[in-house]
């Protein structure tokens, strides 16, 4: 058995009121991928930020390369070869890739050297950058190869990848992964955090999973299923969501030809995007994050504007008009953004109910407030969505990722809605939320519902959509049947290719 590279022992950290770590321990060895499992809040982010130098341990120790380990920040960390690759990317999109490169750097050499440098690397490990690009015009994917490189370029011994394929087409997570196992092949560590538990399975040596704070078991994810996975990090039994069999009725939401610009100077425009939406159906839109899905949402939600005959509800045009009348004639949305665009933090949860049951719950009358039937609404949501808190006059932002996700969810599904569009509807939530939702989802379109579910999480969207599609730069691929769709032909859909062979179902 190799000797540990990174010893962690009874490691604790505490904040006012909740125990982030509580006497933590395990081991990550030389030349192996080790995963850190565990839901919102179980603990992941602050023992990593113990590792690597952002957060000091209120008790424990940590040992690397048998020495003790104490980083007092991030560049202390790195010195002694530990590097991290967030999840959320910073980088500057008006600089090239060498510049952002030596931002990250104490000691940067002369560019010219950096560049030589980076191709070098970048091509050693099959992750081929031209180091004179603008990072404005890469792809999601691209992006974190310039995370990736800059860590690679310190020639770490320990390397931190949190959820690295969230943003990355199938073809590109077999890429990295390739990557990945020529660097533990040299002996370089990986701590991997995702909440991909069948990736995990693929990639991983061991799992450590985290509950509550708590380490609550080290398995072999290969000889482990995703669910009994799932299961310990939850600490219970949930079912795996399940389709009713129907079958989609009339046409309810049309697209035609719909183009739209991007309100942003780095958002992305949609291009004679098409597709009808029938009742009792699941529209599953897949794609890197940046093509295009908030544009679509807000397209669809009266957040934008769009040409009067480009959108119909049933035969009536809806281009024009706000949320609101559309929310009156039953087309409902959740955004991706839940914090301050789908929920205003200030506000208790009773109040972000009127944000959209104003008028479906009869929340109000003629400008005056129906305070007891509002209370009453988000109380119920509360209840059948499992929202853990102290009660329906809380401030929003006083309620966690995953419960607030469940919250905005919960309160769109909660009015029946005839159509809904609903943006990363799982993001941030434990496992057993996330099948809850879906079965949610599921259920409401057995009902008759028309829903339309844009994710980056193509697990999800194979779970419970009928048909797909993907959104590239703006365009939205073909729409096939989703039971006849190989793992790697959603990939080149998303990649934007046209004209593939699906088997027809």
């Amino acid at each position: 058995m190799t000797e540990p590279l990174l010893s962690i022992e009874g490691l604790t950290k505490a904040y006012p009121g909740v125990v982030a770590n509580e006497d933590v321990s395990f081991d990550i060895r030389a030349g192996e991928v080790h995963a850190l499992l565990g839901e919102n809040g179980a603990g992941k982010s602050t023992l990593v930020k113990m590792i690597y130098g952002l957060v000091k341990p209120d008790s424990g120790t940590m040992h690397l390369h048998g020495s003790p380990f104490t980083p007092s920040e991030p560049s202390d960390a790195r010195r002694q070869g530990v590097a991290m690759v967030f999840q959320h990317f910073s980088l500057f999109d008006a600089l090239t890739v060498a510049e952002n490169v030596a931002l990250g750097m104490e000691t940067p050499p002369p560019m010219r050297t950096l560049a030589a440098r980076i191709r070098e690397v970048s091509e050693t490990y099959g992750l081929p950058l031209d180091p004179t690009r603008t990072v404005g015009d890469l792809s999601a994917g691209e992006r974190q190869r310039v995370e990736i490189i800059r860590c690679l370029l310190q020639e770490p011994r320990l390397l931190i990848m949190d959820e690295p394929t969230s943003v990355l087409t199938p073809q590109e997570v077999a890429i990295l992964f390739e990557t990945l196992r020529k660097l533990t092949s040299e002996g370089v560590a990986i701590l991997y955090i995702s909440h991909k538990l069948e990736e995990i399975r693929t990639l991983c040596d061991r799992a450590t999973v985290l509950r509550r704070g708590r380490n609550v078991g080290t398995c072999d994810p290969a000889q482990t299923t995703a669910q009994a996975m799932a299961e310990m990090m939850v600490g219970s039994a949930f079912a795996t969501p399940a389709r009713r069999d129907t079958s989609p009725g009339k046409a309810r939401l049309t697209l035609d030809a719909l183009s739209v610009r991007a309100p942003s100077a780095f958002g992305t425009s949609l291009k004679d995007v098409s597709l009808t939406l029938h009742a009792g159906e699941i529209l599953g839109i897949g794609g890197v994050a940046g093509n295009g899905q908030d544009e679509l949402l807000a397209a669809l939600s009266g957040e934008l504007p769009v040409p009067q005959g480009a959108l119909r509800l049933d035969d009536t045009p809806i281009g024009r008009l706000p949320p609101q009348a559309r929310r009156d004639l039953g087309l409902f949305a959740a955004p991706e953004e839940r914090l301050g665009h789908a929920a205003a933090p200030e506000m208790s949860l009773t109040e972000n109910t009127l944000l959209t049951g104003a008028t479906k719950q009869n929340l109000s009358n003629r400008g005056f407030l129906h305070w007891p039937r509002a209370q009453g609404f988000a109380e119920k949501v509360i209840a059948a969505f499992d929202v853990r808190t102290p009660g329906p006059n809380t401030a929003v932002r006083a309620l966690s990722g995953g419960n607030l996700q469940k919250f905005v969810i919960g309160r769109e599904m909660a009015h029946d809605p005839e159509v809904l569009i609903v943006n990363q509807p799982t993001w941030g939530v434990d496992a057993a939320a996330a099948a809850f939702i879906r079965q949610a989802l599921m259920d409401l379109a057995a009902k008759g519902a028309a829903i339309l579910v844009i994710s980056q999480d193509l697990d999800e969207l194979m779970q419970i959509s009928d048909r797909f599609a993907a959104l590239n730069a703006g365009c939205l691929s073909d729409i096939h049947p989703t039971a006849a769709l190989t793992t790697e032909q959603v990939g080149l859909m998303m990649g934007g290719a046209h004209d593939m062979e699906v088997a027809h179902v």
